[in-house]
């Protein structure tokens, strides 16, 4: 039986989904695991998702506000920048185009 490729396939457009997942405004790094999981994507650990934010920060596409709360322990909120927001939509427009010759090539094998 062939090897579930779900996981590299994810490695390769997570950073994408994570900026997806902040148009709708500011959240933290459980929140955007939760929304991601939501999405039918699995389950998104910390080791593979804080490496993610943490690179989408230094890259200036989005910011990080360390929060104190009242119970537990403080929380990061990440915020997707302009920058962040022209990425999106530039990266995002060349991965619907990719996706759409995957689907184009699979549609002439017959899979649903």
């Amino acid at each position: 039986m062939p090897a579930d490729r779900r996981a590299s396939w994810l490695k390769g457009v997570l950073d994408l989904l994570v900026l997806a997942g902040l148009t709708e405004g500011e959240n933290y790094g459980y929140e955007i695991a939760k929304s991601l999981a939501e999405a039918g994507l699995g389950e998104i650990k910390g080791g593979t998702l804080y490496p993610v934010l943490n690179r989408l920060e230094e890259a200036g596409l989005v910011t990080a506000e360390f929060r104190a709360t009242e119970r537990g322990p403080g929380r990061r909120y990440y915020s997707l920048t302009p920058q962040g927001r022209a990425t999106l939509a530039e990266q995002g427009a060349m991965w619907l185009t990719f996706d759409a010759s995957v689907r184009s090539l699979l549609a002439r094998g017959d899979v649903r």
